[in-house]
């Protein structure tokens, strides 16, 4: 959908009328059945008299194609500005120009990833030509008219208000500013060129109609790079109940997408059946099918691996096209997508935005936007106040959209060493729910409790040297004070003489796949829905052992763990209501950390009491 569409020559008169704001607003609110803010509409009055000069200059032609916010189907993203026809040697192109009122501006260790102030404060964004160049990739992918009619596609940033773009264009970034180039305010004679270089002719908005009529579907090129990447690579192999509930997923969608009838699929699974592998799967064996699939869930750090991991001689930001975050269907139509997947459900919210103030509902966003939903959960992995995924919440909420509802299960154990007996055992042992297996004989898995972090510590970074799976965690009961700082030790346990890192920020949600990281600690945030082969856990004073009982204080969380937000103001409201979902909240992250690990779990707490206690509850001899 386009907002605002003209030639050039029309689009020209607009601004120099002083009514290209205007213009702007009616259509935008006539299209998206809203207005938009007071900064939206200053930004077009500023922007567009800028992109008026620089197309005159540039000698644009009067028939060439103008598209101001483009939106992109199956998402809520808009293009600032297009400019179409032909070039050079006669054939149909686009250029994508993102806008930026920004007049400072600084480069962060991250791929990507700048600071801008916004707001009344400086935040982290997508670099600009960054952000241009994966719009047109999405386009080139997902955009039948583009790949079929082999539209040229180019992009660009043009930055009209900054005075200094060094740090910007520098060699780091440069793998994205040499395929968008980024155009400061000291830049108008390189921008020029590129406008000149890239759309030679008119022609009167054709190219503008085949991108909006376009019909969408994923290219050949990107179904084809997926399905290399996971054929005959062991780690994405479906094996017994995982194969069933593969194919019934994917009957269900094929189904949903011919009839038109929307259907929702919930299969629970506990750590370590293969959620995740089957949720892979099903994007991967959709999108070779021509149907638009993407994998979604509101923990980032699961996101950011299967994107690596799938990435291969592609480009990481073609494949993150793929992967979105749950918070990101507010706006999408109803119908828009062919099928979500939705892995980690249980870590859905209500709400979505940086304050959890936008949009109805997770899940009835997500169900609207899709013909087909599954929704992969375990529902002993919620581990903040704020998760409320839950199977009986999804089906109603779906029943209420109009969607057919089925449940499925996954049952056998291919993580802990495929040991159900190992989850039972913790279970059991976390009071999480009565079992009959009261401790770890006869159980094949490495579990060991050590009386020291250092010894722990020492030999998770041995057993990475193998091939570079294991990872240290803890209970996030430290204050990350050396979030960006490396010579600063958060976790530390002086009776120990141990101290040792939070997982640095620069490595983001990637920490546990980041060479150099074992010297490091992960958390609950950094680690939940991934595997290992070997776990070391740090058990802090938030859950320790008194007589036998469990205890379990929430106070003892670090300041900046927003998992138990609000737990003061709730305990003195009901407290025990607040006491009972901390306790839940407590034991759950412990579980999920304890069944990271594929071959074994190695476990410390701070308390001795607690740590004898463990060594007792697994019946095994501790060296």
């Amino acid at each position: 959908m386009i907002v605002y569409e003209a030639t050039r020559g029309e689009f020209s008169q607009d601004v120099l009328d002083n009514t290209i704001s205007s213009k702007i607003l009616l259509r935008f609110q006539q299209n998206l059945g809203h207005t938009t803010s007071r900064s939206e509409i200053d930004a077009w009055k500023n922007s567009m008299v800028y992109m008026n000069n620089a197309l005159l200059a540039a000698g644009s032609p009067p028939d060439a194609g103008i598209a101001i916010e483009f939106r992109i189907p199956q998402t809520a993203k808009r293009i600032d500005f297009i400019i179409t026809g032909e070039n050079k040697t006669g054939h149909d192109a686009a250029i994508i120009v993102e806008l930026k009122q920004w007049s400072s501006a600084s480069a962060t260790k991250k791929d990507g990833v700048v600071e801008t102030f916004l707001g009344g404060s400086w935040r982290e964004v997508e670099h600009p030509s960054y952000q241009a160049w994966s719009y047109a990739w999405f386009i080139r992918d997902y955009n039948e008219a583009a790949h079929d009619d082999q539209i040229h596609l180019r992009s660009c940033a043009y930055l009209h208000n900054l005075e200094d773009a060094s740090e910007l264009t520098s060699p780091f970034y440069e793998s994205y500013t040499s395929e968008a180039p980024l155009f400061a305010r000291n830049d108008t004679t390189d921008l020029h060129d590129f406008l000149r270089r890239h759309v030679h002719k008119g022609d009167q908005k054709k190219v503008l109609y085949k991108l909006e009529q376009g019909r969408i579907r994923p290219s050949k090129n990107l179904a084809d790079h997926l399905a290399s990447l996971i054929k005959g690579n062991r780690e994405f192999v479906l094996l017994d109940d995982q194969k069933l509930v593969f194919e019934s997923a994917l009957a269900e969608a094929h189904e949903a997408c011919k009839s038109g009838r929307k259907k929702v699929l919930i299969v629970e699974g506990g750590p370590g059946t293969g959620k995740s592998v089957v949720a892979i799967h099903l994007l991967v064996s959709l999108t070779n099918e021509g149907i638009v699939a993407q994998y979604v869930t509101r923990n980032a750090a699961p996101r950011e691996v299967y994107e690596q991991k799938l990435t291969g001689s592609m480009r990481r930001t073609r494949i993150r096209n793929l992967f979105k975050s749950s918070g990101a269907y507010l706006d999408v139509e109803r119908n828009s997508i062919d099928a979500l997947i939705v892995d980690e459900a249980h870590r859905l919210n209500e709400k979505s935005g940086l304050y959890g103030n936008l949009g109805d509902h997770q899940i009835a966003e997500l169900i609207r936007a899709a013909k087909f939903c599954v929704f992969f959960i375990d529902e002993d992995q919620r581990v903040t106040f704020k998760d409320i995924g839950e199977k009986s919440l999804i089906a109603e909420i779906a029943s209420k959209e109009g969607a057919d509802v089925y449940f499925d299960e996954l049952d056998s154990q291919f993580r802990c060493n495929g040991s159900d007996g190992y989850l039972a055992w913790l279970d059991n042992l976390l009071a999480i729910r009565p079992t009959a297996n009261p401790d770890l004989k006869n159980i094949d898995y490495d579990f060991r409790v050590f009386d020291s972090p250092r010894e722990l510590h020492d030999r998770i970074i041995e057993l990475n040297r193998i091939n570079n799976r294991s990872r240290m965690v803890a209970g996030y009961c430290w204050d990350w004070k050396g979030k960006r700082n490396p010579s600063v030790k958060d976790v530390r346990i002086d009776q120990y003489d141990y101290s040792a890192k939070w997982n640095l920020d620069r490595d983001g949600k990637l920490w546990i796949v980041t060479p150099g990281s074992e010297q490091e600690v992960g958390c609950i945030h950094t680690c939940q829905g991934l595997e290992l082969d070997y776990v070391g856990v740090i058990m802090g004073p938030d859950l320790v052992v008194r007589n036998g009982d469990i205890v379990t204080d929430a106070s003892k969380r670090a300041k900046q763990d927003q998992s138990v937000r609000g737990y003061k103001r709730w305990l003195g409201t009901n407290p025990e209501d607040a006491r009972s979902a901390a306790d839940r909240i407590i034991k759950n992250t412990y579980r999920t950390l304890m069944t990271r690990g594929q071959k074994g779990c190695f476990v410390f707490s701070v308390d001795p009491e607690t740590n004898d206690w463990l060594k007792n509850a697994s019946g095994l001899e501790i060296d």
